[in-house]
């Protein structure tokens, strides 16, 4: 059963349509890569799925007991974000705070999933380091983390290499297939149709009035892969 599934969604925000007739599913263990033009609604979709903005039309339903909570959210990283003085490791448990109930104090099973997290993403070592003091891979790698420790089965990652350098952005598309290969569901938006073609299994190209979605064997074989090597953009 698809963890999500929507149907003819419209897309928009301050109540101006940007896409219509948006459909996808997810199902467990996609790799899903969203791509379109800026203002496209990519970013709208994503706020779609985190449930802090509702879509102008159409449905959209979580499916096989996915909760709002199981989904972690890697987002845009802002100047403000990058410069936050907080150490890796309060930054890594507070993904947590989706499982601690009422309780005013960390349990040990949140600062074990924490470490185990930062170990995943082989950082236990910056632990005790200030974020801001970090390389942009590194704090990638740390927010990652976090929001490993707030989901258990969806991840959802907004332009997650934005400014980070050839070999850092290898290395951390290699890093997020690696969790895709372990069970985690990914959802990614990215600019990047090189890495999209190389690492998605499923392709959601939106467009204002006819999205693709499907394979990305599918994709290749689409008018709108055929739009895109009109526009500069090849398979090489």
């Amino acid at each position: 059963m698809a963890y999500i599934t929507c149907e003819n969604l419209l897309l928009g925000y301050d109540g101006i349509p940007v896409a219509k007739n948006v459909n996808f599913t997810v199902s467990p263990g996609d790799y899903l890569c969203i791509i379109g033009e800026n203002g496209a609604g990519k970013s709208t979709l994503m706020k779609t799925i985190l449930h802090l903005t509702a879509p102008l039309g159409g449905t959209f339903h979580l499916g096989d007991g996915l909760k709002p909570y199981e989904i972690g959210y890697l987002p845009q990283q802002t100047v403000v974000q990058k410069d936050f003085p907080a150490s890796v490791w309060e930054i890594v448990l507070s993904g947590t705070l989706s499982k601690s109930g009422f309780h005013p104090f960390y349990s040990k099973a949140q600062k074990k999933l924490a470490m185990d997290n930062l170990e995943r993403m082989g950082i236990t070592h910056l632990k005790e380091e200030c974020y801001r003091n970090l390389s942009g891979g590194q704090q990638q790698r740390v927010l990652l983390a976090r929001a490993l420790c707030a989901a258990s089965k969806i991840i959802l990652l907004d332009e997650p290499v934005t400014g980070l350098d050839p070999k850092v952005m290898t290395e951390f598309y290699q890093l997020i297939e690696s969790l895709n290969k372990e069970g985690i569901t990914v959802i990614m938006i990215s600019h990047d149709m090189h890495a999209a073609l190389q690492y998605a299994s499923h392709i959601l190209h939106i467009e204002p009035e006819n999205s693709f979605f499907g394979t990305k064997e599918e994709y290749l074989l689409s008018d709108a892969w055929k739009q895109m090597q009109a526009g500069g953009v090849t398979n090489e």
